[in-house]
């Protein structure tokens, strides 16, 4: 653990800029209230200081395009030291190409496929962090505050619900997307969909209504 720089809160506010308190509240998943509790470092109600854990500063860092690793550390989770020595790769044990879905708690990380999930502690929250930076290699993306899906494995999209599936039926299991995150990747989503089922509808799609891409359903 460091030492958060001075006005913490202050700092937070920069980043947040022109945008208002309720985009920035719709963009992270946070209250418009806690955000400026934060940028004021306490709670209005109590008048007791408050520091944003490490879970609210990865929805702040997503929400206002800042380094989640630069944020941790000006928050004092983290110093520089810990990224000077070599480290060994996060959960290396793990095969991510045949990973479905992660899931990310406060203390530990949910993998799962379409038949098992494991479960892991967070021993490191550097090796952790390095590890998020890593899962979009891996052709991850994140669909909701915890939920980051392997776009490779999807093969069937309720747009209605905004669901994946990993099987064409849709009857398997599924993860489900948030509001921002379906309108980001929607196109993206329908593009690996017709790759991953070898469909010849892959640059094609835009021109054909959505009941036309296999995996697709028309609601």
């Amino acid at each position: 653990m460091g030492q958060a720089i001075p006005e913490f809160g202050k700092f937070l506010e920069s980043l947040r800029g022109s945008m208002s308190l309720r985009e920035a509240a719709k963009k992270s998943g946070l209250s418009h209230a806690y955000i400026r509790d934060l940028e004021l470092e306490k709670n209005r109600s109590t008048n007791e200081k408050i520091t944003p854990s490490p879970d609210t500063l990865q929805k702040l860092s997503n929400a206002y395009g800042y380094l989640y690793r630069d944020m941790m550390i000006k928050a004092g989770h983290l110093v520089e030291q810990d990224f000077s020595s070599p480290t060994t790769a996060f959960d290396i044990d793990i095969d991510l190409t045949q990973i479905y879905y992660i899931e990310i708690g406060m203390k530990e990380i949910m993998y799962g496929d379409q038949k098992s999930k494991l479960t892991k502690n967070v021993d490191s929250l550097k090796d952790f962090i390095q590890f998020l930076d890593t899962l979009e290699d891996h052709g991850f993306k994140k669909v909701d505050s915890e939920m980051y899906v392997n776009f490779h494995h999807i093969r069937k999209y309720d747009e209605r619900s905004g669901r994946l599936y990993f099987d064409t039926a849709g009857t398997g299991v599924s993860v489900a997307l948030s509001a921002l995150r379906q309108r980001k990747h929607h196109n993206l989503i329908l593009r690996k969909i017709a790759n991953n089922i070898q469909s010849s509808l892959e640059y094609s799609y835009g021109a054909l209504p959505n009941s036309a891409v296999p995996g697709f359903e028309l609601m």
